[in-house]
């Protein structure tokens, strides 16, 4: 019984290694499975890792080569724009030297206009001071000349004396050019040298001293004397210049001397008959002088 019960418990101690090592075996198996489940996963995990790694980094490269393909294309647009910017510095740089130089020719061009614009004006004002000297030696040589006339013997005294004066208020005015002034000066002038230099004789009334009319022949001789007889031949007077001075100024006055020798009355009558042709032409004396009564 002992050994039954013994043999027995040997069977169930068999039984329960059997069965314990059945459980291991299962608990192996199990853990096998459950490790080869694990490690599975785990692959598969790791591969849709991958796969996404693959992904993202098929998209950097894409973005990588995107990247390079615009740095290239940056790059080229840079050397592009380097040379365009080369090409440009260089035909602006040409162009500035093109219009430098034409402003340095218009620059010399404008200094030469100036220039003779300068000389221009120098002439301009040399010919307008000339004129302005020649104008005032016009003045003065038309007031002298109406100083002249107004001395001279009164014989249209007043119609030469107006054309001197209206001569000189011209100039004086600028109303008369220089050549104008100088053409009716140089026409006054040999008017007067005419006056000075004939010998001339008309009929005509005049006023005696004592304020009778009578018809007369007066005789001028130059600009120097007259002398008149009556139409009968009974009255006779000669021109007599006198000067009247006040402190330094002294005005010479014409006046008649009536009461004249029978010489000095032959004289007069002599030479009028030989200016009216009635005698052949001679020389004339006559009483006359070419000094001034009353002068200094």
């Amino acid at each position: 019984m002992e050994w039954i019960f013994k043999k027995n418990m040997k069977m169930k101690k068999r039984q329960n290694t059997r069965c314990r090592g059945g459980l291991v075996v299962i608990l192996m198996a199990l853990l096998t499975s459950i490790t080869f489940a694990d490690t599975d996963s785990d692959i598969r995990d790791l591969k849709l890792e991958k796969e996404k790694l693959n992904s993202e980094i098929q998209k950097l490269n894409k973005q990588i080569s995107a990247t390079d393909s615009m740095l290239r294309a940056d790059d080229s647009r840079y050397k592009t724009l380097q040379q365009r910017y080369k090409a440009d510095s260089e035909r602006r740089k040409a162009e500035i030297d093109s219009l430098n130089a034409k402003i340095r020719d218009v620059a010399a061009q404008l200094q030469q206009e100036r220039n003779k614009q300068a000389k221009a004006k120098n002439r301009a004002d040399n010919v307008k001071s000339k004129r302005k000297a020649l104008n005032a030696t016009l003045v003065s040589i038309s007031k002298k000349l109406e100083e002249q006339i107004a001395e001279t013997l009164p014989w249209e005294k007043e119609t030469r004396l107006d054309r001197a004066k209206s001569l000189t208020r011209d100039l004086e005015s600028g109303n008369a050019t220089e050549e104008e002034g100088f053409s009716r000066l140089k026409s006054l002038i040999a008017e007067e040298t005419k006056f000075g230099d004939e010998v001339a004789i008309i009929n005509s009334p005049m006023t005696r001293k004592n304020g009778e009319l009578v018809n007369a022949q007066i005789l001028r001789i130059g600009n120097q004397w007259m002398v008149y007889s009556d139409e009968n031949g009974t009255l006779f007077g000669i021109l007599v210049r006198k000067s009247e001075c006040s402190g330094d100024v002294c005005k010479t006055n014409y006046d008649w001397k009536e009461d004249l020798t029978l010489n000095e009355r032959e004289a007069v009558k002599f030479a009028i008959d030989v200016k009216t042709a009635k005698k052949p032409p001679q020389i004339v004396k006559l009483p006359v002088s070419l000094s001034v009564e009353g002068g200094k």
